[in-house]
């Protein structure tokens, strides 16, 4: 018997707080393996497959019957069924079905994946922009003149409409070390080096330390990736407890630590430390597939519910974009039923928590009409 907690679940909108474009135009099937891998940035070894993973086995049970296919179909059934349809088509069917009232979509990385205007196109949700402090970084050097002016107009004039800022700051060297703000005469001779040295990605500790603190000035929730990325990434250093001077300065600009996993625990600390820290477990649920409820239950372990949103970080296949939400529900059910069923939780309870997660923080927090 459906519960009314499983029914809520189920129909229950969200507000998908960090997600990234889907792909407009059809893969190839090496391409959309690498895409259900997020952190091998080559193409995977001959003898492997992105099929063989929780997120593929997630991908043949949940997405195969949207494309009229029995779930747990195999691989090469579901592709080739895949291939029958158009990309776009895909697309909004997968994020249809997802339903999913507002996508805040990072721009940063958009290579190959819709833009805004593409996905507003679709008509499957309102599209909200994420600005990325590193990509206002990248176009402020190469403008003449002084870089932190230069930054500081850009800045403000991208995130005039935006509702968030986002730093990848956990791929561009991690948290460990000094995150206060620099000084003028350190920005301008960090910028100078910078130009100097002919490169267009910002790596500069300096400058991408300027970036964080005017993101704080600007007041709107500022996003950290925190823990599992691609091997750019150091995980050693994307542990978010090295953000806690950061934090000790952050004021009331909301600080949202998105996926977190492994260290899930330690936002959910920082969480209940902190009054502007928020926390999600995006990426890491889509990943994890058939073992997302246990990540979901930690989340819900330390962090206050009124501190945990919902994003899926999707990129790429739009199957992403659907899981996030698919494998969300699934997961929350198995973990609040368990809840009530042990009296623990009142049935009431559980689905205000569920509506605060799905929807109702994001609305506070990021000032939805």
């Amino acid at each position: 018997m459906t519960s009314a907690l499983g029914e809520h679940i189920e129909s229950v909108p969200m507000v998908d707080h960090h997600v990234h474009g889907c792909w407009l135009h059809a893969p190839d099937r090496i391409s959309f393996e690498n895409g259900l891998n997020e952190a091998n940035t080559e193409p995977l070894a001959d003898f492997d497959s992105a099929f063989d993973t929780q997120l593929g086995f997630a991908v043949r049970a949940h997405c195969a019957p949207l494309l009229g296919m029995q779930r747990h179909v195999d691989a090469d059934t579901y592709w080739a069924r895949r291939c029958e349809w158009a990309e776009a088509d895909l697309a909004r069917r997968f994020l249809t079905t997802a339903n999913v009232s507002d996508w805040f979509v990072d721009t940063g990385f958009a290579t190959g994946a819709a833009d805004l205007g593409e996905l507003s196109a679709l008509a499957v949700g309102t599209v909200h922009e994420i600005v990325r402090l590193e990509s206002v970084a990248e176009s402020a050097i190469a403008l003449p003149g002084d870089y932190a002016s230069a930054f500081e107009t850009l800045l403000r004039e991208r995130a005039a409409g935006a509702v968030a800022t986002k730093s990848i700051l956990a791929y561009r060297g991690g948290f460990a070390g000094d995150l206060s703000e620099p000084s003028a005469t350190e920005v301008a001779e960090a910028a100078a080096r910078w130009r100097d040295s002919g490169q267009d990605r910002l790596s500069d500790r300096v400058l991408l330390r300027f970036g964080l603190h005017q993101a704080l000035r600007l007041g709107k929730p500022l996003q950290f990736h925190v823990g599992f990325g691609d091997r750019d990434c150091d995980l050693r250093t994307t542990n978010p407890l090295y953000l806690l001077d950061f934090l000790r300065r952050s004021g009331d600009t909301p600080i949202m630590l998105l996926h977190c996993y492994p260290y899930e625990r330690e936002a959910g600390y920082l969480a209940q430390a902190f009054n502007n820290v928020y926390l999600d477990g995006g990426l890491a649920i889509n990943y994890l597939g058939a073992r997302a409820s246990a990540f979901i239950a930690r989340l819900l372990e330390m962090a206050p519910f009124r501190k945990i949103l919902y994003s899926s970080d999707g990129f790429g296949p739009a199957e992403l974009h659907f899981l996030g939400a698919r494998l969300w529900r699934r997961g929350m059910l198995r973990v609040l039923e368990g809840f009530v069923d042990s009296g623990d939780w009142s049935e009431r309870d559980a689905i205000r928590v569920v509506d605060l997660i799905a929807h109702g923080t994001a609305r506070r927090v990021y000032r939805l009409a």
